[in-house]
């Protein structure tokens, strides 16, 4: 049974969003946050994020098993048509195409809103993620060598882009 389509995220959803997002600080280079996000830091970005950066969340039977958001790709008004794509599936629902659903709904919500450039920044590691982007239509736009350092590696940051 496929999920019904992701869905605007609230405050009420910063436990099971931190859930998702600690498990990933914790044991990958998915991210390169080393520390915990709280509860109550997650429910006020969710709070304050504005209409024309949405942070959505994916369902399945109840319970929150993705989530993914548009944010400021750089806080210069030069930049205000390009945004970041960020995506995460809980790590028990892997390879069941969780994040192609939270990544093309964001991609349609950044059209809509009339972005021109779509930035995704993801670790060398991730090549799930990026196997994924890249189908989609990102393209490669660079690698930053050796620029992020986690659980005693350097590690590189792929830059990949989709423009509308």
């Amino acid at each position: 049974m496929n999920p019904p389509p992701p869905r605007l995220a609230t405050a009420a959803d910063a436990e099971a969003i931190n859930a998702i997002y600690n498990h990933y600080v914790r044991t990958s280079t998915a991210t390169f946050q080393v520390e915990d996000e709280t509860t109550e830091e997650r429910a006020g970005e969710l709070r304050a994020r504005p209409a024309h950066q949405p942070m959505t969340v994916l369902e399945a039977e109840d319970e929150v098993i993705g989530w993914g958001a548009l944010s400021p790709f750089q806080s210069r008004c030069a930049y205000r048509d390009t945004v970041e794509l960020t995506a995460y599936v809980r790590h028990d629902s892997h390879r069941r195409g969780h994040g192609r659903i939270i990544v093309q709904d964001l991609l349609a919500r950044a059209r809509s809103l009339g972005y021109h450039a779509i930035v995704a920044v993801s670790c060398e590691e991730s090549v799930g993620m990026i196997r994924l982007l890249k189908s989609l239509g990102f393209a490669e736009a660079g690698c930053l060598r050796q620029v992020g350092r986690k659980f005693g590696r350097r590690l590189d940051v792929i830059y990949l882009q989709l423009l509308f």
